[in-house]
Formats: structure tokens, sequence, C-alpha cells
């Protein structure tokens, strides 16, 4: 299709590397194992992929720092090796190189601020790798920031993992933008949201350059950052609350809040954040093979892992519950009729989730995407914005420019 190949396409979001830790490698083909390999990204039109740095919460202190770096040392090796067809980017200026020259311009994203191990220094590392966002929390809450998964149940947010420098002093303070009457004022000892160190953090990433993620993250914490930020914040891969009512998509004061800081949201592809009704139908579907379940469980995978495997045992009946596009551009359609068409993008989750919209198969069939946007109407130009445009004029915004030299007499 010709607008897609003329459009840059930025995934911001992409659990790929996740596989390669488990010995896959995307420079082979991978249908049927995963969604995503060098050769489908091209095939799908990606030119920009964020690829998600990923642990889950049984890595903590002395683990996921080591754990994020290794993934890392993962995509460094795949890109040295495919330097002809990828390139790892670092600035807007990098990323246009790439494109440029007909290569993957590849980013790092890290998903979960539990692998900064509560250090500044740690995200600072991060940052020098590569890293160009930091999603806050992932379902786990960290010690300075409390996720969405968590603030839902009403869990504490857990003991700091180093002695961590507390508030001069206690206070309140208000939110500079509008939020819900129940969010408008927070006590620095909140149990929800940011603490002292938490905001320490946002305004260190504001510094660096790095976008500040706030997919998974809870609504306290959410409207903490908000408040702070003096850069547009990224959602990488979430979806409306109001079509689908799950704890990790935004409602829409966030939505606007986020179209009011100039962000930008990116959809989500997991038909659980997409179709309000996938949740009753997967819990009849593992009714129905529970015998099975309870007997992979004494292997003690992870809930996902679960998840993938009985996705591909029972590929018929798992097809039948995934959500149709429709209602991925449903989504779309909704935060653009609610804030307007510069807020949105695509953050796909490929390789993160088992149960991708039922005509997208893999990375390759994104530009059915831009196909049904067409159909709904879109122009090109408003298009180009959604499946890339929006995202990289975050990413600009939140970069830091160094000063040149001055010339030498």
């Amino acid at each position: 299709m010709r607008l897609h190949q003329e459009a840059i396409v930025a995934d911001s979001h992409n659990d790929i590397l996740s596989a390669t830790m488990k010995g896959l490698n995307i420079e082979n083909d991978l249908t049927g194992k995963t969604h995503s390999d060098i050769a489908r990204f091209k095939k799908g039109g990606i030119d920009v992929q964020v690829f998600s740095i990923f642990c889950n919460d049984l890595f903590g202190k002395d683990t996921a720092y080591k754990f994020a770096n290794i993934e890392i040392d993962s995509l460094y090796a795949i890109v040295s090796r495919n330097h002809d067809k990828m390139s790892l980017v670092k600035s807007p200026a990098a990323m246009e190189r790439a494109i440029a020259g007909h290569k993957l311009a590849c980013m790092i994203g890290v998903e979960g601020g539990h692998m900064i191990e509560d250090r500044l220094d740690y995200l600072d590392a991060l940052y020098k790798r590569g890293a160009r966002y930091l999603t806050l929390t992932w379902n786990n809450s960290t010690s300075w920031a409390s996720s969405a998964k968590d603030e839902s149940q009403n869990i504490l947010r857990p003991a700091p993992l180093q002695p961590i420098r507390q508030a001069p002093k206690l206070k309140t303070y208000r939110y500079k933008k509008k939020a819900p009457a129940n969010l408008s004022l927070l006590q620095e000892d909140s149990t929800k949201g940011l603490t002292y160190f938490g905001r320490q953090v946002v305004k260190h990433m504001n510094r660096l350059g790095m976008m500040i993620d706030l997919s998974h993250t809870g609504e306290h914490t959410f409207w903490d950052v908000i408040a702070i930020t003096k850069k547009p914040v990224l959602v990488s891969h979430s979806c409306v609350y109001d079509i689908c009512p799950v704890f990790r998509n935004l409602k829409d004061e966030q939505i606007l809040a986020v179209a009011r800081n100039k962000g930008v949201i990116d959809v989500n592809f997991y038909s659980g954040f997409l179709d309000s009704n996938y949740a009753k139908r997967k819990d009849a579907f593992i009714t129905s093979h529970k015998a099975e379940i309870d007997s992979l469980k004494k292997l003690q995978p992870t809930g996902f892992e679960v998840d993938e495997w009985f996705t591909r045992q029972h590929k018929a009946e798992s097809d039948a519950m995934r959500a149709p596009l429709s209602l991925l551009l449903d989504h779309i359609d909704y935060i653009v009729s609610l804030a307007g068409v510069d807020y949105v993008g695509i953050g796909s989750d490929f390789d993160g989730i088992e149960s991708p919209p039922r005509e997208l198969n893999d990375v390759s069939d994104m530009p059915l995407v831009t196909k049904g946007l067409l159909e709904r109407g879109y122009s090109a130009t408003d298009i180009k914005k959604i499946l890339g445009g929006n995202f990289i004029r975050v990413f600009k915004a939140n970069a830091v420019v160094k000063k040149p030299k001055p010339a030498t007499p």
C-alpha cells in the first residue's frame, strides 16, 4: 500500500527481546513462534521500533538492573550482526538517518521502574546505553510510584530498595492540570502516586531527555506526573477505558490531560484491552481447560507463558476469542474524537500479548491498520500522524539537543 510505504511507521512497544532471552533468534523466520522477526518488520513497513526491555516483578534488588542490561546487550548484538538492516538510534537525528538509509530504527524503552532499583545513577546508565523512555511501573509498584494494577487492588507500594532521601518536609500540593475531584489533592505521605523520590525521577528524566511512559501506572501516579513534568508524556501501549473498562486503560480525563500536555497515547493491540467481553470469553476458556492448566502450572511458568502455550495448543478456540480489527480502530476513533488526531499512535505490544486482533497475526499485517483508517475516512496527513508522526513529535520534544561547541578562532 503506497500510503503505508510513504508514512513513517513507528511502533512504541514490542516485546520480542523477551523471546531472544529464551533462545530464539529474530534473524530467523519465526513465523508461528512469535509475532516479530527482522524480515517481518520489513514486510510490515515498520520504520521505527521501540524494543521493550522487560523483566517481571520476580526481579528486584541486584537482579532487575542486571537483567535489563543483558537484554540491551542482546539488542546491541542483533543490530551489530545486521548493521545493513538495522540501526540503534538514540536521537531524532540518528532516527532520521536510519530511515533515510532504509534501515529499521531501533529504539530502547525500559518497561518498569523497578529496573533502576531506586537509583538515579542506574537511570543515567540506562539512558547512556540508549533507553529513551522508562515506563514508571509495570504491573508491580515501585517504592516510589504506584501501578494501575496495585492501585486497583489497594496494594501498597513496597519498601525502598536503597536508602532514599526523603522530602525536606511533609507538604501537600495541588495539580496544575485538571484532575478528578477525588484526586485533586494528595499528601506527601500518601500510599499511592509518586513519593518525593518518584518526583525526582520524573524531573531527572525531563533533564535527561528521556520520555516518561505512563502505561501501567496508577491514576494517582499519572496525575502526579502530569502535575510536574515539563515535557510531553508518552503512553506507550494502552487503550480507552470507556470502551474497555480495565485498569490498564485511560479514562477520559486522562486522555484529555495527555492532549493538554501535548503527549501521545499509543494504542495497544491486546484483545483484553480492546474488547470488554474478552475477559468473559477467556474465563470460560480457562474453565473448560482447567485440568490442563493445573497440570501446566506445576512447571511454574509465568502467566503469560501459560496463555501463550494454550493459544498455540488450542488455536481455533483462541482465534475465536480475539477482538476484531474494527475495535482497535474504534479506540483510535475515540481518542481522535475526544482529544484530537495529534495525540494518538501505535503501541502494538506484539510478543507481549497472546491475543492480537483477528486480522493482525503479526507485525507483517501492520498495513491493515492503514487500510482500516483509510476506509474510515481519515486523510493521508492524519494517518501519517497516527502511524508514527505523533510519537516522533513527542520523541523530539523530549530530546535534549546539546549546544554546539564554539568554533576555534
